[in-house]
């Protein structure tokens, strides 16, 4: 029997990018398996209805028409348990789902005995790289995050020569070199500034500086499992922050971007800390959707205090809906493909990419 798949609209507040774009829907036609878009599903992100049909996608109206026969169905953001409650008992859910953060949503998965694999979960390796939507989508986080810092900022980042005088280039330091952190190093160094980045983990001297950024070291390490960073003992915080402080005089634009999974934001910017910067200078706040690495941030506000503005953007990847659309649905097309065997679902749970990833574990034997 062919398997159906069904793509709603997002109807999270400012949310652009979609699950499914032309491309990726040719190749699930391609598969064997039935798409069915709802009207519009991709006009935030600039794909058309008309480039869905071409694609082969039957194009339907409302949510109901879209997900209620739908054998899996596929999503940006999580949905909610009304939207979940649209959906046949024992369907395929996938995307970014979060079932733990909402009990509710949680509940509505486990009565609609939905097979939920949210893709955040997914093991971080060699092989699963292709499906890593949190990868994927804190690349543009950490590009757009750079281009409001230099937005906000009263300076050219590159150094100029004019007439006028030299302007020297502005000092940018990045704190975190995860995947946001890392684009966001290069972003700026394109720029043309002075970029600097801060990660306790040693390990990542070496992509920074391959970028053309300078690792700043403060001389405290918190090396983890999996490419994480550990939580810093007391007397660590205490250290990394006072020669932090010292360091953040001289910086024009800071851009944080540290997280560790499952857990609120760490606290790396100290209200003392942003009272010791530069009048003018500016800090966007990456970690805002989790709490935010400094202690001023305001989630989804810019504030100033004393004369240093500080952002808390939500939600980045989806202003660059196009790309990030783009590179999302090729994540969650890999991942399906490990669904879709000659046209019909199947699971092998000895995989551990689906065995590690569905929630909330694999069906017994």
């Amino acid at each position: 029997m062919t398997v159906t798949i069904g793509i709603a609209r997002e109807t999270a507040p400012g949310e652009r990018r979609v699950a499914v774009t032309p491309e990726t829907c040719r190749k699930l036609v391609a598969a064997g398996a039935t798409v069915r878009v709802e009207r519009g599903l991709g006009d935030g992100a600039h794909f058309p209805d008309a480039a869905y049909t071409e694609a082969g996608a039957q194009l339907v109206d409302g949510v109901d028409e879209a997900l209620a026969q739908a054998d899996v169905a596929l999503c940006v953001q999580p949905p909610d348990p009304a939207t979940i409650a649209r959906l046949k008992q024992g369907a395929v859910l996938v995307g970014s789902l979060q079932p733990d953060a909402d009990p509710a949503r949680a509940e509505a998965l486990r009565a609609n005995a939905v097979v939920a694999f949210p893709l955040e979960r997914l093991p971080r390796t060699t092989r699963a790289q292709a499906m890593d939507i949190l990868s994927s989508q804190a690349g543009m986080a950490g590009y757009k995050a750079v281009l409001i810092g230099a937005q906000l900022a009263p300076r050219f980042f590159p150094m100029l020569t004019t007439a006028a005088g030299t302007i020297r280039p502005s000092k940018v330091l990045i704190v975190g070199a995860g995947v946001a952190g890392l684009q966001a190093v290069a972003t700026a160094r394109r720029l043309g500034a002075q970029v600097e980045c801060f990660d306790v983990r040693p390990e990542t001297r070496e992509q920074i500086e391959s970028l053309g950024g300078k690792f700043l070291d403060l001389g405290v390490s918190a090396a983890g499992e999996g490419g994480y960073a550990r939580q810093l003992t007391d007397e660590e915080r205490a250290e990394q922050q006072r020669r932090l402080g010292e360091h953040l005089k001289g910086i024009d634009v800071i851009v944080c971007t540290a997280a560790v999974p499952g857990r609120p934001a760490p606290k790396i910017i100290s209200a003392a800390m942003v009272a010791g910067m530069k009048p003018g200078s500016v800090i966007v706040d990456l970690a805002a959707e989790t709490g935010g690495n400094c202690e001023l941030t305001q989630p989804g506000q810019t504030v100033e205090h004393g004369g240093v503005v500080i952002a808390g953007p939500l939600n980045l990847a989806s202003s660059g809906a196009l790309h990030a659309s783009e590179m999302y649905a090729r994540n969650v097309f890999n991942f399906v493909a490990l669904l879709l065997k000659d046209g019909a679902l199947g699971f092998d749970w000895n995989d551990e990419l689906l065995a590690k990833t569905v929630w909330p574990e694999p069906p017994a034997a």
